[in-house]
């Protein structure tokens, strides 16, 4: 039987319910004894939370749940919220980066002051992204991007001791509400031409727009793509991801260069695909299409070769993120108006977010692992590192080569059917653009490799402990990187069906 028979409709809610509750359970283990340091207790209840929600979108998802062939999307509260096939992929991408960064900060926040508070400002974030990628309404889209933002701006300065995570703190907190008031602005001048906020309407609106009404429209549409791209952190909207990720604690940035990136593109699909149709937006002289295909042109060359001048690892893979940014923009960028190829190119997207999701929180973890040690955050600093922690290093060189998208780890097959679908669709220079930039990728993180597994150590440093959760985490994203192999098949069918939903 359908799920739409046998639970209320609300319930396609679940995993973001799931996560909220979890977040009040933290709330109240927190009120009852606020100086608690109870790691175990704090980082259990936060992991089981978020399995929980992990395995419902993950079970909804398998079940066909708001997709064609259970009877369609899931509408709620007067269609502000859609629960399709896209929405739960993207929330299986979210708590299962979530999952891993709670298990690694067990250690990373033991013996730490206001753990309870981490742990619930992660709970309300990813709850804010599953929504996002539920959001059918330009209204309910702020709102989510709004929940997703502000618990992220205080997990960047938790560490309130340290002036590089407070200073980090204040400039996102800044430039993020920069982003949002030009986002918030964007969407009121589309509300102004089209008198509604629902994409469905929207689109419909902006199909009947009147003449002298298209140079706002117009403008609406590049302030909210605007708002997007600092979420993504693409060029030019990308220059506070270095200094936030390398001043907040490794565990959030792993965070937020994984599952905060994949939210925002989560709601800009939806929003551009369905808001603004491709035809519609052309004709009115908004060709967002090709706007998308250079900003992903710019984000991943720039990300790119900045990435190849750094000494800081942790500076690096921040560079790094903004160049995937520019590989998951061909999502958005490859498309053509009623072309078949549509979903193809989404879902190879989707599916290469997914394995980002396993390979860039594990390298961001393995960073934390390091700092967690005392060893430093440079290049140098990781010489001969493999002699003393080999099976931690081990994991790093997986991560760092399907990073770089080298047979046969999971991001090779990720950015091979993600440039075979842009070829495909007729956008062979995105390809091209990638393929090259892809090659450049390898010179950095072979650096990393080559510190860890060739270079001689100095001696300089002892690694007096094994921390349980940090390794169990960097574990984990290393075997669902290497799991992806033979499941690619798949999760890029999935990824494609549900993303050509969109389309329908």
């Amino acid at each position: 039987m359908l799920l739409q028979t046998q639970l209320p409709q609300w319930t396609a809610l679940g995993p973001a319910l799931i996560l909220a509750i979890t977040a009040l359970v933290l709330f109240v283990i927190d009120s009852v004894d606020p100086d608690s340091t109870d790691s175990a207790l704090l980082a259990g209840v936060s992991v089981v939370g978020t399995l929980a929600a992990l395995g419902v979108a993950a079970w909804f998802l398998a079940a066909g749940t708001g997709q064609v062939g259970t009877g369609g999307e899931i509408t709620l509260f007067r269609d502000a919220l859609v629960v399709d096939g896209m929405s739960l992929f993207f929330t299986a991408i979210f708590t299962s980066v979530a999952a891993m960064v709670f298990v690694a900060s067990y250690d990373y926040l033991k013996d730490r002051p206001d753990q309870a508070e981490f742990y619930s400002l992660v709970l309300l974030a990813t709850t804010g992204m599953a929504l996002l990628a539920s959001s059918n309404s330009l209204a309910t889209a702020f709102i989510s991007l709004e929940l997703t933002s502000l618990p992220s701006y205080a997990l960047v300065a938790y560490l309130k001791r340290n002036r590089g995570s407070v200073e980090a703190g204040l400039k996102y907190f800044l430039i993020g509400a920069l982003s949002s008031s030009v986002f918030v602005f964007g969407i009121s001048l589309v509300y102004a031409v089209t008198g509604s906020l629902l994409f469905s309407d929207v689109a419909s609106a902006l199909g009947d727009l009147d003449q002298s009404f298209r140079g706002v429209a117009g403008i609406g549409v590049l302030m909210i793509a605007g708002g997007f791209a600092f979420k993504t952190a693409s060029v030019p909207f990308h220059f506070w991801a270095p200094e936030a990720y390398e001043g907040a604690p490794a565990p959030v940035s792993a965070f937020l260069s994984s599952a905060s990136k994949a939210a925002g593109f989560a709601v800009a699909f939806r929003v551009f695909v369905e808001a603004f149709p491709i035809a519609t937006a052309v004709d009115l002289g908004i060709d967002w299409v090709l706007a998308f295909g250079i900003l992903a042109v710019v984000t991943m060359t720039l990300g790119n070769f900045a990435a190849a001048t750094q000494e800081n690892v942790k500076r690096m893979l921040a560079y790094s993120s903004i160049g995937h940014a520019g590989y998951v923009l061909i999502g958005l960028a490859a498309l053509s108006a009623g072309a078949a190829t549509n979903g193809d190119v989404l879902g190879a997207s989707m599916a290469h977010l997914l394995v980002y999701g396993f390979m860039n929180t594990g390298a961001f973890l393995f960073v934390a692992l390091v700092e967690h040690w005392g060893v430093g955050r440079t290049f140098e600093d990781y010489n001969g590192l493999a002699e003393r922690a080999p099976m931690a290093c081990a994991a790093m060189t997986v991560f760092m080569f399907s990073l770089a998208g080298l047979p046969p780890f999971g991001g090779f097959f990720s950015k091979y059917f993600l440039f075979a679908s842009a070829i495909g669709a007729g956008f062979w220079w995105l390809a091209a653009f990638g393929a090259l930039n892809s090659a450049l990728s390898l010179f950095y993180y072979s650096r990393v490799v080559k510190a860890m597994w060739i270079e001689e150590s100095d001696g300089s440093f002892e690694l007096t402990s094994r921390p349980i959760g940090l390794y169990a985490a960097i574990m984990v994203a290393a075997v669902g990187t290497l799991v992806l192999l033979p499941g690619f098949g798949p999760v890029i069918e999935t990824a494609q069906t549900v993303a050509a939903a969109l389309f329908g």
